[in-house]
């Protein structure tokens, strides 16, 4: 279960750093911005889609 947990809070923190890396390239290189946007909004999914079946599995276990 805390394996899920850290997961969770690894994808949050690549997204942090995406965005913070999108706005470090915007001027100079645009097409790096765009693939650091692609990466932020796949790994808040991933994190989204890892609470939800903690959630799941964590209800299923009670």
């Amino acid at each position: 279960m805390r394996s899920f947990i850290i997961s969770e809070i690894i994808y949050w923190i690549i997204s942090v750093i995406s965005i913070i890396s999108v706005f470090q390239h915007w001027n100079l290189n645009r097409q790096k911005a765009y693939i650091f946007i692609l990466f932020a909004i796949l790994s808040m999914f991933m994190a989204i889609f890892r609470r939800y079946f903690r959630k799941k599995y964590s209800n299923r276990n009670r």
